[in-house]
């Protein structure tokens, strides 16, 4: 039973990081001309035309982007990565997602706006920085560990600067509009805890194999792959939107 079981874990990790390789690839290839913070044009008519406070409405908008943010999605991977206990997870998710919020629910307030292509650009990099990180790259190139707490934290303030010029583009109204923000952020939060809970229960069972190492780096280079992929994209789509 030992030897078989060792046999169905190895297949099972060798399984995940093929689905893992190959989904993030083409989903990656099925986004090339979106904006990683756009919005669907229903939920884009539904911002523009309503007016006062819709709690619900805006706790499920913030949740499905958060779910379907592959931007988000990558970086929180990259962050948990090699994190094995539960308070470490909730330092570092904690961290981004005050940087988040801060800059999504200031930047709509006060109007702030970056062109979203650059700060797209500057969250794919965030990918890029993150799976270097995991890979040890700036220890053996620079020679020391930057502060990965305050990359997390700063990181996370783009990540909810490039949400937040989105949300400008759409002329939110308004009149109830501190109310939708915060019902939005926290929707945003219900589903990075959701995606969390997902991708720790995978990291859980992969990181039973023993190749779980092995197969960690050629995951983080995809990811690095990605990340430039996706930074690519922008400043091409920035360079198409300004010629």
């Amino acid at each position: 039973m030992k030897p078989y079981s060792i046999k169905g874990r190895t297949r099972l990790s060798h399984a995940f990081v093929v689905a893992l390789s190959l989904s993030f690839l083409f989903y990656a290839a099925g986004v090339q001309s979106a904006a990683a913070h756009d919005v669907t044009p229903g939920d884009a008519g539904y911002i523009q035309e309503i007016w006062g406070v819709h709690i619900i409405p805006f706790i499920y908008l913030g949740a499905k982007h958060m779910v379907t943010g592959y931007d988000h999605i990558l970086f929180l991977l990259g962050v948990v990565f090699f994190l094995y206990r539960m308070k470490d997870v909730a330092i570092y998710v904690s961290l981004f997602a005050l940087g988040h919020s801060v800059t999504m629910l200031l930047g709509v307030w006060y109007g702030w706006g970056i062109n979203a292509y650059i700060i797209d650009a500057i969250i794919g990099l965030s990918v890029v920085y993150k799976a270097l990180d995991n890979l040890g790259a700036f220890q053996k190139v620079l020679g020391f560990q930057p502060n990965t707490k305050a990359a997390t934290l700063i990181f996370g303030l783009f990540h909810g600067t490039g949400l937040a010029s989105k949300i400008l583009e759409y002329n939110i109204s308004s009149d109830g509009l501190l109310a939708n923000l915060l019902a939005f952020n926290v929707g945003v939060e219900i589903g990075q805890l959701l995606a969390l809970f997902v991708i720790l229960i995978v990291m859980g069972y992969w990181r039973k194999s023993p190749h779980f190492m092995r197969q960690a780096t050629i995951a983080n280079i995809i990811m690095v792959f990605l990340g430039v992929l996706l930074t690519y994209q922008q400043i091409a789509g920035y360079i198409a939107s300004t010629s």
